[in-house]
């Protein structure tokens, strides 16, 4: 008796719905990088990295899917539209699925192949779909796995390398009585579709050796494409015979009994006989790089790596760009607010400051929800050479349409109006090209920067003597030596820079710890780690925050501490200690951040914190930190990584900017700015409609605002004294109860009792 073992793989329905945040968050992803096209419903899909937007070919309407509609923010392979069952089925590299119901506007997680331990992390990647029936054939880098499309359950999983041993399988296609199976190294298999074993390995026959991108039905014929960029016409039973021979292939797809075969520079058209239809070789206007490409209704749609989708009609080299409004790239390093408007740059340095590889990539600019994108061809044209790695983005508080930048290799950049106009480096300032020890160029590495309340832009160049620098509102520079405080040649980095009311400048170091210079007095200090030095956390000093009560908060790469006096860092024999803040937590005292990597502090106009961290999100704090107002993962909110680069806040709005390694959203929030006056003062929401339990924003305060709120007889249910240009009610009696239905009044009036404001809110529960 002969006994045949295969290797079963049971998946369970592992699934959840995912939440929107379309009310209180919004997306800034890039469409610009197209990993995959499908279509159905009259529409065009397009994959992006991290999110998909949609193209109605009737009304030509643009509509996006992100980490705001529900996604996961993670990289896309490869997507689907199931026009039999109105699903959009997103594939990733982890092996996570989505499923997109548009008509429920709900977004379904599959995570049974995610999760699944005996398949290794790096052979989960989602190669392709292909639908039959109601079944989806999904091949993926482990083998073969079938979910129905009707049910949203997964069937059976089918590994097919020699016994029963997982391979790589990069497309499959049905052409009965057979499935086939295109393999990255193990040729191309088939078996019996009707066949009730097909988990059985032996059900598998090799019909020809080789290594396949992927396989496809083109009428009554089947077409493979191998590694080596040769596609062949396929005998179902055995033996190849060659087609065609193409450049690098991305793509090789089939619909409608047209084969689509896409490499970078060029796409192409075939029906059966392989018989060419179309082609295009060249677009004028761009300069792509193609991902993927589609064939559908005589029109090339081109996924292309700088420029979203071009469709391009057959038999012409005309194209329309298909693109929605966003920033240049998804890998966003330094962002900094003003009123309506936002910077973005994407430089891209390790966490020891080194900036290779190098990054060249150029600038983006949201103004009143609107982007505008300098490429980086641009700044080259511009200046002649080339402007990589800008890292930090400072707008001048002065004059919002001055901004500049810093690289960690080229200078300073300065832009007016939304234009490059300047590039300060070795040959019109003070900068120095450096050479490291060991005779590598470093260039010129600049990183932080900050104003100053006389309008002086301080910022630090690393590895030279005078790595302080000033430049005036008359565009004169200044160098300061440094070398008294800190040793220049064993220093990776200087990183950022803050300024006090007081004119002190500190910065931070890569190793050395904060660093504070008082030029009223051209007198240094530092402090380091441990007690008695200064008490950090870690001598790596990453991000620095000035509030309004003239605290120094310090974020290190281990951790959070703030300097309550920066007044006494300068005096003699002051012992200056940073402090830890202890909170207590299930009635445990510990340290708020105890370890994390902090990337960036930023105080809101409430005098609240908003901290993010290296791989743990985004933490809000109360003004003195003893409160944890907000939590913000990637588990929680739309936020695509746990790793924030940067944070924002727009003052005017509160609208707060979160960039991340994998897309840039904003949070809705409600801290803002004081105001002049009580002219604008309104609350909201209002009225306050039964099951609402969030909080009532009064906004439009001036600075120390005294605000009560009563009730329509006059009891007294709520009083505090405004720290920035509104405060939040919890529409409780002091926190005691929830306040009754009825009208309250808001009784607001100015620090020096010169101007009041009556104001009032509606309470329906």
């Amino acid at each position: 008796m002969k006994y045949v073992v295969t290797t079963v793989l049971v998946f369970f329905a592992l699934c959840s719905r995912a939440q929107t945040f379309e009310d209180s968050w919004t997306g800034y992803f890039s469409y610009t990088e197209i990993k995959d096209i499908s279509q159905g419903d009259d529409k065009i899909y397009a994959a992006s990295e991290n999110a998909v937007f949609t193209y109605d070919l009737s009304t030509n309407e643009l509509q996006t899917i992100s980490t705001i509609e529900g996604l996961s923010g993670e990289f896309i392979s490869t997507i689907h539209y199931s026009e039999n069952h109105n699903l959009l089925v997103i594939g990733y590299q982890t092996g996570l699925i989505e499923i997109v119901r548009e008509d429920e506007d709900k977004v379904l997680t599959v995570v049974d192949i995610l999760d699944k331990q005996v398949i290794p992390p790096n052979q989960k990647n989602i190669n392709h779909f292909d639908e039959y029936e109601d079944l989806l054939y999904i091949a993926t880098e482990y083998g073969i796995s079938v979910y129905n499309l009707a049910t949203l359950e997964f069937g059976d999983t089918y590994f097919i390398g020699n016994g029963g041993s997982q391979i790589n399988i990069t497309q499959t296609e049905i052409a009965e009585p057979y499935i086939f199976a295109a393999t990255a190294s193990n040729g191309i298999k088939r078996a019996l579709l009707e066949s009730d074993n097909l988990i059985d390995f032996q059900q598998w026959t090799t019909v020809q050796n080789g290594n396949f991108k992927g396989i496809q039905k083109l009428g009554t014929e089947l077409y493979v494409a191998n590694t080596a960029n040769t596609v062949f016409k396929l005998n179902p039973n055995g033996g190849i015979t060659t087609a065609g021979n193409f450049g690098s292939m991305v793509d090789f797809q089939a619909f409608n009994d047209v084969l689509t075969i896409a490499t970078s520079t060029a796409i192409y058209a075939y029906t059966e006989g392989f018989q060419q239809q179309a082609s295009v070789t060249s677009v004028p206007g761009f300069d792509y790089q193609l991902l993927s490409g589609y064939a559908f209704n005589d029109i090339f749609y081109m996924g292309t790596k700088e420029d979203g989708i071009l469709a391009v009609p057959f038999a012409s080299n005309q194209a329309e760009q298909i693109l929605p409004d966003g920033p240049l790239f998804n890998q966003s390093f330094s962002i900094d607010a003003s009123p309506g408007q936002l910077w973005v740059n994407y430089g891209e340095i390790t966490v020891t400051f080194n900036p290779f590889p190098r990054t060249f990539r150029g600038i983006s600019n949201l103004r009143e929800g609107t982007w505008t994108n300098i490429p980086y061809e641009d700044l080259v044209a511009k200046f002649g050479k080339d402007v990589n790695d800008l890292v930090q983005v400072e707008i001048n508080p002065n004059n919002f349409e001055e901004v500049f930048m810093t690289s960690f290799e080229r200078g300073l950049l300065q832009i007016e109006n939304q234009q490059p106009v300047a590039l300060y480096d070795e040959t019109n300032s003070p900068l120095e090209i450096v050479t490291l020890s060991n005779g590598d160029l470093a260039n010129i590495r600049l990183f932080g920067m900050d104003y100053d309340n006389q309008g002086n832009l301080w910022f630090t160049q690393s590895l030279i003597d005078n790595g302080l620098i000033k430049r005036t509102p008359e565009g004169q520079f200044q160098r300061v030596d440094v070398s008294s405080i800190i040793n220049i040649n064993s220093q990776l980095a200087l990183t950022d820079v803050k300024t006090t009311s007081q004119g002190y400048v500190f910065f931070g170091s890569a190793s050395s710890g904060l660093l504070g210079y008082d030029p009223s007095r051209n007198k240094f200090n530092k402090i380091t780690e441990g007690e008695g030095n200064g008490n950090l956390p870690s001598i790596s000093v990453r991000a620095l925050a000035v509030d309004k009560q003239n605290r120094l908060w310090i974020g290190t790469y281990e951790g959070l501490r703030v300097l309550f006096n920066t007044g006494s860092f300068f005096e003699e024999d002051a012992n200056v200690e940073a402090r830890a803040i202890i909170i207590v937590e299930d009635g445990v005292p510990q340290e708020l951040l105890f370890e994390q990597a902090i990337t960036q502090i930023v105080v809101d106009g409430s005098n609240n914190k908003w901290i993010a961290t290296g791989n743990s999100g985004v933490f809000y704090v109360s003004s003195n930190g003893q409160e944890t107002l907000l939590r913000f993962t990637k588990d929680n909110s739309p936020l695509p990584s746990n790793n924030i680069q940067d944070i924002a806040v727009d003052n005017f709005s509160g609208e707060v900017y979160f960039a991340t390694n994998k897309g840039l959203v904003s949070y809705n929030g409600t801290a803002t700015a004081p105001r002049e006056n009580l002219d604008e003062v309104y609350a909201f929401p209002n009225p306050v409609r039964p099951g609402f339990s969030g909080n009532v924003t009064i906004d439009g305060l001036t600075a120390n605002a005294n605000v009560k709120i009563t009730d329509i007889e006059g009891n007294l249910v709520f009083e505090e004294t405004s720290e920035g240009g509104s405060v939040l009610w919890d529409t409780t009696a002091f926190g005691k109860y929830k306040v009754a239905s009825g009208v309250y009044l808001v009784l607001i009036s100015t620090d020096d009792a010169l101007e009041t404001k009556v104001a009032k809110i509606m309470i329906v529960r």
